[in-house]
């Protein structure tokens, strides 16, 4: 294991540091719109364009598939459903902030003009770029782009943090395992980032700018995924017991004991209670529990995650689909079973809302935040729903309930060290105390007392 991990930190290390090449020639600037700084790198670095239209990050979409119901469909955050800040639909310049592109301010944008790639967020060395929060993907006026155009190189960690760690409005709301506490995570934090030096890169750069991971479009389709044996072995441990569990247990399992270790995560968020004048109170960790744009949150830190059965695949709540009777509702569902021999039984974070529906056509509602019009200027969910199912072409009966939602979010990052890896005793114990339900994974019980599949 030491020297696996030993030729594994050499080869990144190498990679890591490999010298770049010098920009400032090519890009002497002025520019007088970022999209200059596009189409000028696109005269050396031909064709690139033409790969990254094609990819999740510029689409937000998966691949295509057949759902279960025969539906052939691309699912992704452009048309999903979450329990955060609910949808994109009629939200675009808000939430586009973080796309890789310039301008997508309506359902208008063109995905096939390649100036508007920005290249910029995910090569931008110097560390200031950042884009307008409202602004659709535009730069901020304050950036030097001329800087940051001549700095541009290899994506480092901090170029994927700028979303990625903070989803749904900051750091940790979203992921319950990235945040900003990976931006230079202890060893103790993150065995890969902070033990051996990795960046993102390292585990998701595939080719063709395709990256690689299971984002939700990914979950749904089922692919894109990797894996901890894509470099370690099938049998990593020197006893063949724990070898054994591989069959039904996935890594992270037992390699990440709890997420949010460092920097609390957001766990739940009641839209029922936004457009309220009250006083706002901050948790132990200094942090709202209410905003009147949002309603009340919890924040959580240390936490045990939930388990279930994993496939790889994951069924969606797709808009106008009816909602079933019985709460709380699934936004998606990680498939498998005990039965499946293809799933392992993985962690995750199970986000918990309130979120507005249609009470007469028992479907959620893509609500209209922001903007002219958005629940954030006018605190009016009648007229916010109004707006937010015209842009998804959905009928509104002008009749509204809230409705509790959750919501799955893979566990894979914030790896602990081998030595705070999960004991047999955490999850078997004579005592019957255990952090895992095996009743509802499908055991009758402990199946090192009944007897199971392991």
């Amino acid at each position: 294991m030491k020297y696996t991990f030993f030729l594994l930190s050499s080869l990144f290390a190498t990679v890591t540091t490999t010298a770049q090449i010098d920009h400032a020639e090519f890009l002497e600037g002025p520019f007088s719109s970022p999209r200059e700084i596009t189409e000028t790198c696109l005269l050396c670095h031909e064709g690139i364009d033409q790969d990254i239209m094609k990819t999740r990050h510029w689409n937000w979409l998966g691949d295509e598939f057949t759902s279960a119901d025969g539906r052939t469909t691309r699912l992704g955050k452009k048309n999903l459903i979450n329990n955060f800040c609910i949808a994109v639909p009629s939200n675009w310049p808000r939430c586009t902030s973080c796309h890789i592109g310039y301008g997508w301010e309506d359902e208008s944008f063109d995905f096939a003009d390649p100036l508007n790639i920005d290249c910029l967020i995910c090569h931008d060395g110097t560390g200031t770029y950042r884009k307008t929060p409202t602004g659709a993907g535009m730069p901020d006026p304050e950036v030097d782009l001329v800087k940051v155009a001549q700095s541009v190189g290899r994506t480092g960690i901090n170029n994927c943090s700028i979303c990625h760690f903070n989803g749904g409005g900051g750091t940790g709301v979203k992921h319950g395992d990235m945040d900003a506490s990976m931006l230079n995570p202890s060893p103790e934090l993150d065995v890969h980032m902070g033990g051996l030096g990795f960046t993102c890169s390292d585990c998701h750069a595939g080719e063709n700018h395709m990256i690689l991971g299971a984002s939700h479009g990914s979950m749904a389709a089922g692919t894109n995924h990797i894996a901890c044996t894509d470099c370690h072995t099938e049998a990593p441990h020197r006893r063949k017991l724990i070898n054994d569990h591989s069959a039904s247990v996935a890594c992270e399992t037992c390699h990440i004991p709890t997420f949010a270790r460092e920097e609390p995560t957001k766990t739940w968020w009641d839209w029922s209670t936004a457009g309220q004048n009250k006083r706002v109170e901050t948790d132990e960790w200094g942090l709202p529990l209410y905003d009147k744009m949002k309603g009340e949150f919890r924040w959580d830190k240390n936490i045990i995650p939930e388990y279930s059965w994993y496939n790889g695949k994951a069924s969606y709540y797709l808009p106008g689909d009816k909602i079933p009777s019985g709460a709380p509702l699934d936004l998606n569902k990680p498939l498998g079973d005990i039965n499946d021999a293809t799933a392992r039984i993985t962690p995750f974070k199970v986000m918990k809302g309130r979120q507005v529906y249609d009470l007469k056509n028992n479907y959620l509602i893509v609500a209209k935040l922001f903007g002219r019009g958005g629940y954030w200027t006018t605190y009016d969910w009648d007229s916010a729903s109004r707006l937010g199912m015209e842009a998804v072409n959905l009928a509104y009966s002008g009749r509204f309930a809230f409705v509790e939602t959750r919501m799955s979010w893979p566990i894979n990052h914030m790896v602990a060290p081998a030595k705070d890896a999960l004991r047999c005793t955490d999850c078997h114990s004579r005592r019957g105390e255990s952090r895992i339900n095996w009743e509802s994974l499908g055991y009758k019980g402990d199946p090192m007392s009944h007897g199971g599949r392991f």
